[in-house]
């Protein structure tokens, strides 16, 4: 049985990998759908980013703040704090890449609190004017958010979000009226982990989740100019661990799901905006400037190619995990993404080790698509410390 599943496994990633990784060149047709603060749906710790940047329905850690603070209630440690790096465009300049700080509390059987800073440098950029002293600047963009989870049965639980987020990406140098800017998102999510059952000769326990994420106003740079939706998204995951009868061994399987609860950019006529920047008059699709409230509902019918195209909006994942004796695990999934809608496709490996109470893990990326990725080619990595009581789960 367990030869079977693990070759079962293998040439299911490797037909993901083979049937997705030739991209199309993008044609007049891709309608990608942008947001502020893209960099919210970027894996910013190396478990996730290792099994194809996913976490809504994988099993509970420190970094659940982002993928799906539900889990925080299933935590098998009192406390958690977790700290890890990842460079971006690494292979370019050494100065971008994204932070993050996590911290978890298990308060007791029942619930959960959570905090989390996201930090996103984009580098020191150096301007001149007219050969003059030249201006540095450091534009950046970080979010600071907590969450309350509570457990509705002992294989359920819920948890609420609230979210601070700010970007200052404008040069004070070249506009004196720059200014950053900010807004405030709110998220719910669930988490179902149920018993240990039996599956065929081995022992299992299924998993499941959805998380609605960056629920909030939009965010603009300038007073009655241009507002940008923030990154709202849906997420959905389901998954199953498998103990093998070594007693030590378990593979984890998870798929998951996301689509961004934005509007769906229209078709305009000659372009989208005339030379005064008017938008242009709409041929097909639905008007998109409308409220963050509005877009959520909208986002989910309005594309110009109907429900076909609104298929191509959902990205999914598939991941695998295996661990033993809960000291060392090996990780690899597959991440892909619609060509005309950004054409993100890749393959993520990943490794973790356990030192007494601390958890190090590494992830590396390999792009299966002719858009090269700003990962290709950067080891991320980060830290996990466990302490204070532990809690096992039936």
């Amino acid at each position: 049985m367990k030869r079977v599943f693990l070759q079962f496994l293998v040439v299911i990633m490797f037909f993901a990998g083979l049937l997705t990784s030739k991209a199309q060149v993008r044609t007049q047709d891709s309608r990608v759908v942008t947001t502020a603060l893209p960099f919210l749906r970027i894996a910013g710790d190396p478990r996730s980013a290792g099994m194809g940047d996913m976490g809504v329905a994988t099993s509970p850690d420190a970094w659940s703040q982002q993928w799906n603070p539900a889990k925080y209630s299933f935590m098998t440690r009192e406390q958690a704090v977790g700290v890890a790096y990842t460079p971006y465009l690494g292979q370019l300049v050494n100065d971008i890449g994204i932070g993050q700080l996590a911290y978890a509390n298990r308060i007791n059987e029942q619930s959960a609190f959570a905090a989390s800073l996201r930090y996103f440098g984009l580098g020191t950029i150096f301007i001149t004017e007219d050969g003059e002293t030249g201006f540095e600047e450091n534009p950046n963009e970080f979010i600071l958010d907590g969450s309350y989870s509570l457990k509705l049965s002992d294989q359920f639980s819920m948890a609420v979000t609230g979210r601070f987020l700010r970007s200052d990406l404008r040069f004070q140098a070249t506009d004196q009226d720059a200014s950053a800017a900010s807004s405030f998102s709110v998220g719910i999510s669930g988490y179902y982990q149920s018993e240990e059952v039996a599956i065929g000769d081995m022992y299992g326990r299924y998993r499941g989740g959805f998380n609605i994420s960056n629920i909030g106003p939009k965010i603009s740079y300038d007073v009655g100019g241009r507002e940008d939706f923030l990154p709202t998204n849906l997420g959905l995951g389901g998954g199953v661990d498998f103990y093998l009868n070594d007693g030590f061994s378990k593979i984890g399987i998870t798929a998951e799901f996301n689509k961004l609860l934005v509007p769906t950019p229209p078709i305009r006529e000659d372009g989208d905006e005339n030379d005064n920047g008017v938008p242009n008059e709409i041929i097909e699709g639905q008007e998109d400037d409308v409220s963050f409230f509005s877009g959520i509902f909208q986002s989910f019918g309005d594309a110009p190619g109907g429900f076909s195209e609104e298929l191509k909006e959902v990205t999914w994942a598939l991941g695998a995990e295996y661990t033993y004796d809960d000291s060392f695990s090996l990780r690899t999934g597959y991440f892909n993404e619609a060509d005309e809608k950004g054409g993100r496709k890749f393959l993520s490996l990943g490794a973790g080790f356990k030192f007494s109470e601390i958890n190090v893990d590494l992830s590396y990326l390999f792009s299966t698509s002719r858009v090269r990725s700003p990962l290709e080619g950067t080891l991320r990595f980060g830290l996990t410390f466990n302490f204070g009581d532990e809690y096992l789960e039936y």
